[in-house]
């Protein structure tokens, strides 16, 4: 039995928050290149990003947890489904961790630009309706693309914006890359619990491509992103040594082109989030010292 004490920390779900690190450290590192950088309005954003990857688990967990979706899981532990915690005390966590990540980014809003609420709504709308709701579009196939445009996009180019007060171009691209390495870590958990989400109707992208392009999929993404983040050698030589990550990869690459399936897969979701925070990190410190 888990203690007490680690349910919400388990809830919480500790190895995805390189999602959530990954973006703002990189955004933050291309406003302090641009001479841009705002420590308070870095942390703010920093607060948001995790809030928000926090609340998203907890509405997952607490989603899948009451349509029975969990029942039978290869993953980590979910609260929820195994009864360490009552629907309603998770869903609640999911609601405090929002409203956590609203007020940074209302003051955020109050310091940079009002329309920021807007975006900041339309992402928590987007988290509590990827697996709730009568229709969540997770189980229709959408979760890829809108982990893409949150946790890569909005999340990147979002902090150097509250910084520089702008939108560049290496940031769009930085969190092109960052999007697409977040993707790689939807896709391979997707991959891994592919059959049990079949039983249980959860159409995710993984169940309607199947496993063989599904794999395909992974491939694309990782080697998509490591070669996209080389490119940002234009505004930061440094940042080329990115590139070197593709020795990293060729693990999880290989285990998932070999056809590696269910709990053989955790470790190469481990390892994707390893590239992920290894990612955030290279880039950071090319910005940074270029």
């Amino acid at each position: 039995m888990v203690e007490v004490k680690n349910v919400w920390w388990l809830g919480a779900r500790p190895k995805t928050l390189g999602a959530a690190i990954a973006p703002v450290s990189v955004g933050t590192a291309i406003a302090f290149h641009s001479e841009s950088f705002n420590l308070l309005n870095a942390a703010l954003a920093a607060v948001v990003g995790l809030a928000m990857q926090i609340a998203v688990n907890y509405a997952n967990d607490y989603s899948d947890g009451i349509k029975g979706s969990d029942s039978v899981r290869v993953g980590p532990v979910r609260i929820v489904a195994t009864g360490l915690a009552s629907a309603a005390a998770v869903k609640r966590a999911a609601m405090i961790s929002f409203a956590i990540a609203a007020i940074a980014g209302l003051t955020l809003a109050y310091r940079v630009n009002w329309w920021l609420i807007l975006i900041g709504a339309i992402a928590i709308l987007a988290a509590w309706f990827y697996t709730g709701g009568k229709s969540p579009y997770g189980y229709r196939g959408f979760g890829e693309i809108s982990v893409f445009i949150f946790f890569g996009l909005v999340a990147t180019v979002g902090t150097y914006y509250v910084q520089a007060a702008a939108i560049s171009l290496t940031s769009i691209i930085a969190g092109s890359s960052i999007g697409l390495l977040s993707m790689a870590l939807l896709i391979v958990n997707n991959l891994r619990d592919l059959p049990t989400d079949k039983a249980a109707d959860k159409n995710t992208l993984a169940v309607k491509l199947g496993a063989r392009k599904t794999r395909l999929f992974y491939l694309i993404s990782v080697i998509g992103s490591i070669s996209l983040s080389m490119t940002l050698a234009f505004a930061a030589p440094l940042t080329a040594i990115a590139g070197l990550l593709i020795l990293v990869a060729m693990q999880p690459i290989r285990d998932v082109v070999a056809g590696a399936a269910g709990k053989d897969l955790i470790p190469t979701l481990q390892q994707t989030n390893r590239i992920l925070l290894l990612l955030g990190l290279v880039l950071s410190i090319g910005f940074l010292f270029s």
